[in-house]
């Protein structure tokens, strides 16, 4: 599948800048969000305008839906699950044990709730994380009456980690479902790559992240016992969690090696737990259905569209050429750089379009460490900047319109940058490491 793109120009022309024209426009009304127009919607409209216009073909839309239809399928089945398990009481009950814990030390609360948002983000993915982990905290720090300050400590803290820490399975964040799928990496290879930059990435966000805001989080939080009993809605299904987990990471990693795509497995399997838990009528399901992210895969076809257009009308060659130049240097200099790109193209057109436009430039000089160099500068790189992940830009709009707690971008931006930099840096350095062990 890689290195064949029939239609590169060796310097941008008109058509490399009409894409660059759509794109820029399409992504500002994402984030404007003009009459609450939802943002899938806004990137089919992108997509339609850009195959209009010539910049990209039916031929090509068809070699886009080759490339995400795996991702698009296991990803709206992983966020479903999240959500099954969160109507069931599964990550509130796992929150309120990790209260008990800590004896109500605001601190240890802190620490292990960082570290459940790592857990929860490994498994159910960074959309599914940010998504359920959110509501539980913010309900956990009202009980307890503290500040704003620490409101945002615990929440801007649990949107950093969902990030940074989904990158061990092909499961844990859409794009690394993009980019195995492009390359043909297994399930198991991935994770055995992947184990140690995963470790290197939570170790250094925890600690990035205490320092950053320990003065802000609270010396008590409440432990409510009562809770406890009240977040229980279908002990069958919660206890079902864990089995079902790894049965799937079991079942994931053998058909990986026979070639089967994880969505083959995800949807059935997700789409059986589905149908047996709304049969029991403990679960609201019409309500799972009606949160699931259908907006984030609209965007993300519409955006592919949009990139993969850009890409072929002169973007590709200048990524690749800076490829190249960064292969020069000794040691994991070629790897951070290259990082350093990817992040950056991460956080000012967004992960899931950047991604592809990662996989195609590396592509045409292809070398099997970049690929997880990608994975990783997107799964950290959007915590620059707020556009840098869809979920991000969700999330925010979310907390203000339901919670009233409005962090604004250039807080975002600044808190972001200081803590991402470092994270990634030595992630990438840890999976240099990797292949010279």
């Amino acid at each position: 599948m890689q290195g064949k793109h029939h239609r590169r120009k060796a310097l941008p022309d008109l058509k490399f800048y009409l894409s660059l024209a759509v794109f820029a426009a399409t992504l500002f009304l994402v984030i404007r969000r003009p009459r609450n127009i939802g943002i899938g919607y806004i990137a089919l409209a992108g997509g339609f305008v850009s195959v209009l216009l010539g910049l990209t073909t039916l031929h090509e839309i068809v070699r886009v839906w080759d490339i995400v239809w795996n991702a698009t399928f296991t990803f709206v089945a992983i966020i479903i699950m999240s959500l099954i398990y969160d109507e069931a009481g599964f990550f509130e009950y796992a929150a309120l044990k990790l209260a008990e814990l800590s004896g109500g030390s605001g601190r240890k609360f802190f620490v292990l709730i960082i570290l459940l948002g790592a857990v929860v983000s490994a498994l159910f993915a960074n959309d599914g994380a940010v998504l359920v982990m959110t509501p539980i905290v913010y309900s956990f720090l009202k009980r307890s009456g503290v500040g704003r300050r620490s409101y945002v400590a615990f929440i801007m803290s649990i949107g950093f980690i969902s990030d940074t820490a989904s990158m061990p399975f092909t499961i844990s964040n859409l794009v690394n479902i993009i980019t195995t799928g492009y390359f043909r990496i297994d399930f198991l290879t991935y994770a055995e790559v992947m184990v140690l930059p995963y470790l290197a990435s939570v170790a250094v966000s925890l600690g990035i992240l205490y320092l950053f805001y320990h003065r802000d989080i609270p010396d008590h939080i409440e432990i409510n016992h009562e809770a406890e009993r009240l977040a229980v809605k279908d002990m069958a299904v919660m206890r079902s969690a864990v089995p079902v987990l790894a049965a799937l990471i079991t079942t994931y990693a053998v058909t990986g090696l026979l070639g089967i795509p994880v969505a083959f497995i995800a949807v059935p399997a997700i789409a059986t737990l589905f149908i047996i838990v709304s049969r029991r009528n403990t679960v609201d399901t019409k309500k799972i259905l009606k949160e699931a992210p259908w907006q984030i895969v609209l965007f993300s076809i519409g955006m592919y569209i949009i990139v993969y257009g850009l890409g072929e009308n002169g973007l590709i060659p200048i990524v690749s050429s800076a490829l190249a130049h960064f292969s020069a240097f000794p040691g994991p200099v070629p790897d951070i750089l290259s990082g350093y790109l990817f992040a950056f193209l991460a956080s000012v057109m967004n992960n899931l379009p950047s991604v592809m436009l990662g996989n195609l430039s590396i592509g045409s000089a292809y070398h099997r460490v970049l690929p997880y160099v990608n994975v990783i500068a997107n799964d950290i790189g959007p915590k620059f900047t707020p556009i840098g992940s869809l979920a991000t830009l969700l999330w925010l709009y979310t907390l203000d319109r339901k919670q009233g707690l409005r962090i604004s971008y250039t807080y975002y931006m600044k808190v972001g940058f200081l803590l991402a930099l470092p994270v990634l840096t030595i992630t990438l350095i840890s999976l240099w490491a990797v292949w010279i062990i």
